[in-house]
């Protein structure tokens, strides 16, 4: 896995290459001008990027799912989207030949022989302007491949973290968690939305995965607590909860991370 910045990863795994929640772009915004601003670079740089084969979008938020860049990547490689219900018609309004792929919490798509990808119920909620507010669903991914299961959050609150346990219990233990950090402040209005490191920790531990990588924090400034906070934060919360250090890590833009 390769961390390019905020919620987009490129992992590449059973000779594909998938990213989540793919921004290049500099802001998180509907419009260019103003907006949340990247304060770091993308971790890889478009034009080195190896041709993607799919693209996996967790819900329509500014910060998540961005035209300008899915345009971009269609025209580059056409890759299939997968997405939750009803992001399809945002998709499909700006890129009309674009592959895609909707479905609901716990629907398959058989992307091949090798990979299979679920989606996964998220406490979160969807809008891209006043009046579609909850109108296109959120949701997480669960990779099926021969040698691995990965699974990849999307945005989600912890809730009673009922919804976790029940993931383990349903689909067993991932290999790699990539589950958010960052976006947290304050917890009054967060809460409901966004974990903080410590139930990101929570969720590492419901679902027993066997390694993670905290993703979500360092590229955009949305919330109070300052930039680098989500990590040192996790690292507090993994001595809490005496978990090894080096098996959930704050992915850093442009850290690789090889997991055997």
């Amino acid at each position: 896995m390769t961390m390019v910045g905020h919620a987009t990863v490129l992992i590449q795994v059973a000779g594909l290459n998938i990213l989540t929640d793919p921004v290049w772009s500099e802001r998180a915004s509907p419009f260019g001008w103003i907006g949340p601003r990247r304060v770091s670079a993308p971790g890889v740089v478009f034009e080195n990027l190896p041709p993607i084969d799919v693209i996996l979008i967790s819900h329509n938020h500014y910060d998540h799912l961005d035209i300008a860049t899915l345009k971009r990547l269609h025209a580059a490689y056409a890759p299939l989207m997968i997405v939750p219900l009803g992001n399809d018609a945002i998709i499909k309004k700006a890129i009309p030949q674009a592959r895609i792929s909707a479905v609901d919490w716990h629907a398959q798509v058989e992307v091949n022989s090798a990979l299979k990808v679920t989606l996964t119920p998220a406490y979160h909620w969807s809008a891209r302007g006043l009046l579609d507010r909850r109108m296109a669903l959120w949701a997480g991914f669960w990779l099926d491949t021969p040698t691995r299961k990965l699974w990849f959050a999307g945005d989600t609150a912890y809730g009673d973290g009922r919804i976790f346990r029940d993931l383990h219990a349903r689909y067993g233990a991932p290999d790699v968690a990539l589950i958010p950090i960052g976006a947290y402040e304050p917890r009054w209005f967060m809460a409901d939305q966004h974990v903080n490191p410590h139930e990101a920790v929570c969720i590492y531990r419901d679902l027993q995965a066997r390694q993670a990588l905290g993703v979500h924090w360092g590229t955009f400034q949305l919330t109070d607590e300052s930039i680098l906070a989500p990590k040192e934060a996790l690292q507090t919360a993994l001595v809490a909860e005496n978990c090894d250090l080096s098996l959930f890590r704050a992915a850093e833009p442009g850290g690789a991370y090889p997991f055997a």
